[in-house]
Parts: C-alpha cells; structure tokens; sequence
C-alpha cells in the first residue's frame, strides 16, 4: 500500500467514528447526512496537515474536487445518489493516489459483502433488531453507505498495518 502508515494512523481514529455513523445511517434513513460528508472532509483538512507531507496535502484535496465533479455527474445521470456522491468526495483526499486500484478491489469485496449481509438480515428474525428501518422496506435500494463506510474505515485500518 502506498499511504504512508502514519498517516493512515493519523487519519483512522477521526474518520471511523464518521465512518460507521454514515453506514448505521443509510441502513436506518437511505441518506447519508451532509453533516457527516462536512466532518469527514473537515477530518482531512485539519488532519491532512500533519499526517500528510506538505507538497502532497493540495494534491490529496485536488483529488476531493475531482471526484466531487464526477459523483455529480453519475448522480445527474441517476447513477448515484447525492449523499454517496459527496461521501465518496469527502473520502477521496483520504486515498493514496497509488491504491485507487487496490481501494476499487477492496469495496467490490466490502460492497459484496455488505449487501449479501444486508439482504440476509433483511429476510431474517434480524430485522426485527432495527424494524423502522428504511433500508428494509425499499426493496429495489440499497444503502451504498453500508459499505462505502467500512471501506473507507478497512482501507486506513489495513494502511495502518501494512502502509509505507
């Protein structure tokens, strides 16, 4: 992995709680709070300033602004939500550029995953745990959250471990 250790470090502790607050509320509300998108940008631009070597640090928030453009034009084209949109825009400057391709391969495992559990759930005695969830009654959605959360949370854990 290219990002550096310490900075996945630096970052993990600040970003997993919004993390996990973005998956919980799109499984409970089919929206991704913009609240949550804002702290996790905020996360990085404070962040970013000491785990991130200066020089890279405007690169990291070009990329933001780059992903920013294209969620808006996949969720004009009705790709993709808004909430997810921004979400992956807010966690993009958090992404080595170098492990584009490895984060990609790591959320088709999460995404997999995530839906697989959530549709289980969904047809099982589990749901009676959370019953008022949207998620469980729109039936043809699925709350892109519950796995762009995680993959972003398992992308800086495995950074941590096996960064550069």
């Amino acid at each position: 992995m290219e990002i550096a250790a310490s900075a996945a470090l630096w970052f993990l502790p600040f970003a997993a709680p919004i993390c996990l607050y973005v998956a919980w509320s799109d499984l409970a509300t089919m929206k991704i709070p913009n609240k949550a998108n804002l702290a996790l940008a905020g996360v990085f631009l404070v962040v970013g300033l000491w785990a991130l070597p200066l020089a890279e640090y405007p690169w990291r928030l070009a990329q933001l602004a780059g992903v920013l453009v294209v969620g808006i034009l996949l969720n004009a084209g009705g790709l993709l939500g808004a909430g997810d949109a921004k979400f992956l825009a807010a966690a993009a400057p958090f992404v080595a550029p170098g492990d584009a391709l490895a984060v990609t391969v790591l959320f088709a495992g999460v995404l997999l995953a995530a839906y697989v559990a959530h549709r289980l759930a969904r047809a099982t005695p589990l749901r009676a745990l959370a019953p008022d969830w949207e998620s469980w009654q729109r039936t043809k959605d699925f709350p892109m959250g519950f796995a762009l959360g995680p993959t972003l949370l398992a992308y800086l854990a495995l950074g941590a471990v096996h960064g550069a």
